[in-house]
């Protein structure tokens, strides 16, 4: 390839996997995103638009852009979400898609792990309350013994399944596909979503954001919770209707009796970054700004793979 272009920021920052880039295709003129910006709509078409591969992260690719770059042939996925690429439009232009499942899952399920330890143990809202005066010698619940619902086990959630071993939960699944081997290997039980929803002391979401998926934890959906459940969100802001769980947090912390959920962890958002700061403030949330897979080890892992993807048609997307 003559030409190739990182529109992704946090690749283009880390400068272990841009020398492994410009190694791997010495012959080829590599354009960086140095300046760290979130390109979107003309200005993502004018970095990319003389680009025969391409390597893209979060940024919305659709046939608005792909339709506006001629020369493109390969586009290659930095990390492990696909809801941002149009890929039958790229499919219908004989542009190669190429991703790696799973290649990150090890650092969300870690910060998932972390997330329900904090939860139920009373960490992070303590530590909030402590800072602004307050000292409340609350110190919640283990999390041993607790029942956990995991919904959508790919990856990511059979590799939470692995990490919750040590803490002898009973562990309730649900997916849209038969995951009845998890069963045998592991003892967690897959069930339908009612049950997992209104059963479970902390629900752990990790499902793609599809037509199925969004606005799924909505009103109706956090009204089904169980009492002083904790929610989990580390897969994709959509999932979760954000007003609809900031009514809910904010019910426990007026001492509403008609309250389900006491705390949540969100490390997604519908919009990105952020800016509900009535949200954010919110004591009893817990949130990252979409770190989840972005541990040390996992950008490389992410990154590697997707400088594998310019050169190798194994790695092909199939729809």
């Amino acid at each position: 390839m003559k030409n190739i272009a990182v529109s992704s920021p946090s690749f283009s920052k880390n400068k272990i996997l841009v020398e492994e880039l410009i190694k791997s295709f010495p012959d080829s003129i590599v354009k960086i995103n140095k300046g760290g910006e979130h390109l979107k709509g003309d200005s993502l078409v004018d970095f990319l638009k003389d680009s025969e591969g391409i390597i893209i992260g979060t940024e919305r690719f659709n046939n608005d852009i792909i339709k506006n770059l001629p020369n493109l042939k390969i586009v290659s996925k930095y990390g492990v979400g696909v809801d941002n690429v149009d890929i039958q439009f790229l499919k219908e232009r004989n542009i190669s898609f190429r991703w790696k499942g799973g290649v990150n899952r090890r650092s969300v399920s870690e910060m998932t792990l972390g997330f329900m330890l904090s939860l139920a143990r009373n960490l992070f809202y303590t530590n909030s309350l402590l800072k602004s005066g307050e000292w409340l010698k609350n110190g919640g619940y283990q999390l041993s013994g607790k029942k956990i619902g995991i919904i959508g086990c790919g990856y990511i959630g059979e590799d939470l399944i692995r990490l919750l071993q040590p803490f002898h939960c009973e562990i309730q699944i649900y997916d849209i596909l038969d995951k009845s081997y998890l069963e045998s290997c592991y003892g967690v039980r897959q069930v339908e979503l009612d049950i997992l929803i209104t059963e479970s002391d902390i629900i752990s979401i990790h499902t793609p954001l599809t037509n199925l998926t969004k606005n799924l934890v909505n009103n109706t959906f956090l009204s089904k919770m169980k009492k002083n459940s904790y929610l989990i969100n580390t897969a994709r802001g959509g999932i979760v209707v954000e007003n609809d769980l900031k009514n809910y947090l904010q019910k426990f912390l007026n001492d509403d009796l008609s309250y389900t959920l006491c705390g949540s962890a969100l490390d997604v958002f519908s919009m990105e970054p952020n800016e509900d700061s009535e949200l954010l403030n919110l004591k009893n949330l817990y949130c990252t700004p979409h770190i989840g897979g972005n541990a040390f080890e996992a950008v490389l892992s992410m990154g590697r793979s997707a400088i594998l993807g310019l050169s190798d048609n194994s790695m092909e997307y199939v729809l």
